[in-house]
């Protein structure tokens, strides 16, 4: 295509060209045998680092590792001391933010004993934001840390991993010694083997360049030279790693491709949310105090639920027994509950609010139900909100029936040929089953 495109571009030049696309390309190979289009990089030999200095830093992930019988996603962060290679490894089940990456510094600090007096970075945004003319504006609450903590921040030039080659060979090690073809049980499995292989494979290996394993090289000759290194105190305050949050209507928020819920109460209010060891922890905003707390998911496009977040179904249905004792008394509502509990037992709370809904009707319209027809409806071997509502209809309409049915007939069978006459008479009507006992 390129010599095509090239033989184009010199007949729109000269009408008169005669050259095939053959003759074309051989010039074009030609000539790059012979001319050099890019700037070849130029190698100096490496002088060999000074203990305690440098650690470079990278990171990587991997994806399709099998976690629980599922593929997923490993994200890490790779650590290596320049002199001694001693390195240091942290993952994580979400992509790595500026925050998660200052708590792997903390933690790779602690590990080696000590500090660097440098540290050396890609042009990742959780380092550095811009960079011309090599000065760098950095991320500003990483620079924090750093600052705070007492290390420099050495960024390398714009798509040159190279100048960072011995962490760049540590993220290929981590993917093909480490990771690679391991399954796992859960996330708490893959952290315990990690910790196990960073100790007794990657730290105790025979180096290839230096020739000695890091942890004894480090013991021997680097670790006396680190800094002293203290957990500085913007990590101990956990808050600064909260982040705020809009909770929707449906009590959900986002979190790394996920939702997750939290109390009804807090239904389009603001959150704050921090994870700590997999777990997702959310906040009262203002107060601070713990409100939820998640197990996060590897995968993505999940809803992860507490149903306790929601209403509490119980809640609900004493509130409607208690609005019924009030429009029957005490002993009328709990014998009411008691019949259409045991009529319709799955749908109990929405018999209730139908059954409230029935009698504030009937009394505001007829005024309070009588004790005489009550008691035949109580009485009853099975009761739901809709025959409450059609005996009630029909009562108003032919309360002789009521008369005739007490005299001729059980009490029970009285209600329900109240209901049945209502029925035959077209009253009946919404969703659901109408059961008629005749």
């Amino acid at each position: 295509m390129c010599c095509i495109s090239t033989l184009r571009k010199l007949k729109e030049k000269v009408d008169s060209l005669a050259v095939s696309d053959r003759s074309v390309r051989r010039y074009i190979e030609a000539l790059k045998a012979e001319i050099s289009f890019k700037q070849p990089r130029y190698y100096e030999p490496v002088v060999d680092m000074v203990p305690g200095v440098q650690c470079q830093v990278d990171g990587g992930e991997l994806r399709g590792v099998m976690i629980g019988g599922k593929e997923a996603t490993v994200y890490f962060m790779v650590f290596v001391l320049s002199y001694s290679r001693l390195m240091h490894l942290s993952i994580s089940a979400q992509p790595i933010d500026t925050q998660a990456l200052i708590y792997q510094h903390d933690a790779a600090f602690r590990y080696f004993g000590g500090m660097p007096q440098e540290c050396v970075y890609d042009q990742t945004k959780l380092v550095v934001i811009h960079e011309i003319f090599r000065e760098l504006e950095l991320n500003q609450r990483f620079h924090q840390y750093a600052t705070g903590a007492g290390f420099h921040i050495r960024a390398c030039e714009g798509y040159d991993p190279e100048s960072k080659g011995k962490v760049e060979s540590g993220v290929k090690y981590v993917k093909q010694n480490g990771l690679y073809g391991e399954t796992f049980k859960d996330w708490k499995s893959l952290e315990t083997y990690m910790a196990d292989w960073l100790d007794k494979i990657a730290n105790k290996r025979l180096h290839g360049t230096t020739g000695q394993q890091p942890w004894t090289h480090y013991d021997s000759e680097e670790k006396s030279k680190m800094q002293s290194y203290l957990t500085p105190t913007c990590l101990l305050a956990k808050s600064i790693a909260q982040e705020t949050r809009q909770v929707d209507k449906t009590s959900l928020i986002s979190w790394q491709s996920n939702k997750y819920s939290v109390p009804m109460a807090y239904q389009s209010a603001k959150v704050a949310v921090s994870t700590d060891a997999g777990q997702l922890l959310i906040n009262d905003l203002a107060s601070g105090d713990r409100i939820a707390e998640h197990v996060i998911s590897l995968e993505k496009g999940q809803i992860i639920k507490n149903t306790h977040h929601y209403r509490d179904m119980k809640q609900r249905i004493e509130t409607l027994e208690s609005a019924l004792e009030q429009q029957l008394g005490c002993l009328a509502s709990q014998r009411l509950c008691a019949l259409l509990k045991a009529t319709s037992p799955k749908i109990y709370k929405d018999q209730l609010l139908g059954a409230k809904q029935v009698i504030a009707t009937h009394t505001a319209q007829f005024g309070d139900i009588s004790a005489e027809l009550l008691e035949r409806l109580l009485i009853a071997p099975r009761l739901t909100a809709t025959q409450l509502r059609d005996t009630l209809d029909a009562y108003q309409q032919h309360p002789e029936r009521l008369a005739a049915a007490t005299t001729n007939q059980p009490a029970s069978d009285s209600v329900n040929a109240l209901a049945h006459y209502a029925v035959l008479n077209g009253q009946s009507g919404g969703q659901g089953e109408h059961h008629v006992v005749n």
